[in-house]
């Protein structure tokens, strides 16, 4: 079984590689839920979503989020009735939401309603939520303290970061399943993902980081930055508000307590002696995903590096 920790666009499309070569049935995935926000009255899933439409091809890759072909008339009414609109979503998108939101307002689980939202989209891997409890990523700028969606979506990334902090941390509990996969895993992946608010989240959370680090299988990270910037989203900005290099060196140093092996992209081979110090196998390869073939190449070759084949 192989074991993957995700969040966002980049684990979904290395997924859509790795479930080329494993079989669905014998991968896990768990998914940051830090980005999870309550709007229009509905319990939305950023991370969930992203990586389960597009294992389902249904995502729409030119957006990088949502249905592919969707409509967006119900946002379009919510304008006229006055609502915020700032988060879009579209039609088809609507219903996972209400549809989930139905389920856990009956007392279900995120982690049960994550199990039948796949079920439903014909998915047989295994996807988790972090946890099953309330947890919100928090980032703190300059001009105030924000929900890490209003902060991406809303403010565009554009304040100056200051912190990042886990509200409900304190409380959440791995979702059932979450440690157990990562014990009894063959391998695990570390997707290339934003280091501070989609794997950091997730290692946040009791006992995730602590079974990583006691776990028997080899565990191999993919870098999310490549050449000193991250292929998406506002890693460079939140790193470095808090004091953190912008390199695969230092997305490495924030994981080396657990990982045997980072995978970098081959513009970084400059880095693979200085990552190596910190005692780490080093792999440079193309991690650049435009297509499914390069998507293929990068799971064989994380694979490969944690003895699998």
């Amino acid at each position: 079984m192989i074991t993957a920790l995700a969040g966002g666009v980049g684990a979904a499309r290395f997924l859509q590689g790795l479930v080329n070569v494993v079989p669905e049935k014998d991968i896990t995935v768990i998914v940051n839920t830090g980005d999870d926000i309550e709007l229009y009255g509905l319990h939305i899933s950023p991370d969930l979503d992203i990586i389960m439409y597009t294992l389902a091809d249904i995502v729409d890759e030119e957006k990088g989020w949502g249905i592919r072909g969707d409509t967006f008339r119900c946002l379009d009414m919510l304008k006229r009735y006055g609502h915020e609109t700032w988060f879009n979503l579209g039609d088809k998108d609507f219903a996972t939401h209400i549809y989930r939101t139905h389920l856990l307002k009956k007392g279900l689980h995120l982690s049960e309603v994550t199990k039948r939202l796949c079920q439903k989209l014909g998915l047989e891997l295994n996807i988790l939520p972090m946890t099953d409890d309330r947890f919100e990523t928090k980032v703190v700028t300059v001009a105030g303290t924000m929900h890490f969606q209003e902060y991406l979506v809303k403010r565009r990334a554009q304040d100056e970061v200051i912190d990042v902090t886990f509200e409900g941390v304190e409380k959440a509990r791995p979702a059932p399943g979450v440690v157990d996969s990562i014990l009894s895993s063959d391998a695990i992946i570390i997707c290339p993902s934003n280091p501070i608010v989609s794997i950091g989240t997730i290692l946040s959370v009791k006992d995730i980081k602590s079974a990583l680090e006691e776990a028997e299988a080899k565990v191999a990270g993919i870098s999310p930055i490549v050449g000193g910037s991250p292929i998406k989203g506002p890693a460079d900005k939140l790193m470095r508000g808090l004091g953190l290099e912008v390199s695969a060196y230092a997305v490495a140093d924030l994981y080396r307590t657990f990982l045997d092996t980072f995978v970098i992209d081959q513009v970084d081979r400059a880095e693979k002696e200085r990552i190596e110090g910190l005692g780490l196998n080093v792999v440079t390869t193309n991690t650049i995903m435009r297509d499914l073939k390069d998507k293929v190449h990068l799971a064989r070759v994380t694979l490969r590096s944690v003895g699998v084949r």
